[in-house]
């Protein structure tokens, strides 16, 4: 059963790997990869001299920073709240409709934020009711709430996706120390924050683990597809940045210095949170 998933992380994750090469050639595509050009490390040291490459590096981390702390507290409330739900019908109900975003493709997700926050949108017009400003936001024109737009519309589209993994955590909590709990007389909320919490430390470490080891691998699509050019400097990260300026400009070779450096960022992010989390004695990947 395993023999697919082991045929398809060979053919599309490590024989990729043999492009690396491209990083150190001036790669020409009529040419084969053995026949190009060897320029050792002429693209990295390019790669690091641009102002550019540090702008999108920057907001790579910021939205990325931003994304895993709102993203995983969201995710951890929302589970803890739902697993309080007894009447399980509604339960079911909720699950379902917070899963369905998880689904629905960034193209419309963006268009609903963008519809919501236009001058003359649902947002704006209810501040404006409630008195809270006077004259419209343009929101999707402001560089400054641009992280906060992507990190909010994220932080929506995934939460009820990524509160799965927590939920099925505390589905193994043993109910006996509920029980004893209530017996002393202690509040859902003591139980919450005294039992499920610390039950499922060591999911809730992994999970970290793993998302800070793809920290920077925000991936483009929101960026794309909510920025403008009024917030461009604001919305470029590393993968825009390797698509524009790399394959965008022909510059094979340039791009795939960008990947080997995230590649290789990820790899110590991750040894890092890993080394941090046995450290402390808590749960880890290795």
């Amino acid at each position: 059963m395993s023999l697919p998933f082991v045929i398809w992380l060979i053919v599309f994750r490590y024989i990729p790997v043999a492009g690396w090469t491209m990083a150190f050639q001036d790669y020409r595509p009529q040419n084969s990869l053995l026949d190009q050009e060897w320029v050792g490390l002429h693209h990295f040291r390019e790669l690091f001299r641009e102002p550019t490459f540090y702008r999108a590096l920057e907001n790579t981390l910021g939205m990325g920073i931003l994304g895993i702390v709102f993203g995983t507290l969201a995710a951890i409330v929302f589970a803890l709240l739902l697993n309080e739900i007894r009447f399980m019908f509604f339960k079911r109900i909720t699950q379902t409709l917070s899963y369905l975003p998880h689904f629905v493709s960034w193209v419309i997700v963006a268009n609903i934020v963008i519809t919501m926050l236009s001058v003359e949108g649902p947002i704006n017009g209810f501040l404006m009711n409630l008195g809270i400003i006077e004259r419209p936001i343009s929101f999707m024109s402001n560089p400054d709430l641009f992280w906060g737009i992507v990190t909010i519309a994220d932080v929506w589209k995934e939460t009820g996706w990524n509160a799965i993994i927590y939920l099925a955590a505390m589905a193994g909590v043993n109910p006996q120390l509920y029980e004893a709990a209530r017996v002393d007389g202690a509040s859902r909320l003591r139980q919450m924050w005294h039992i499920t919490l610390p039950s499922i430390r060591p999911v809730i470490i992994i999970l970290l683990i793993l998302s800070i080891g793809n920290l920077i691998n925000i991936g483009f699509e929101k960026q794309m597809l909510l920025g403008n050019n009024i917030v461009a400097e604001k919305a470029l990260v590393i993968d825009l940045y390797a698509l524009n300026y790399g394959i965008g400009m022909f510059r094979y070779s340039f791009g795939t210095a960008i990947g080997i450096f995230k590649s290789v960022i990820s790899i110590i992010l991750i040894l890092i949170a890993n080394s941090l989390a046995k450290k402390f004695g808590e749960g880890r990947v290795f």
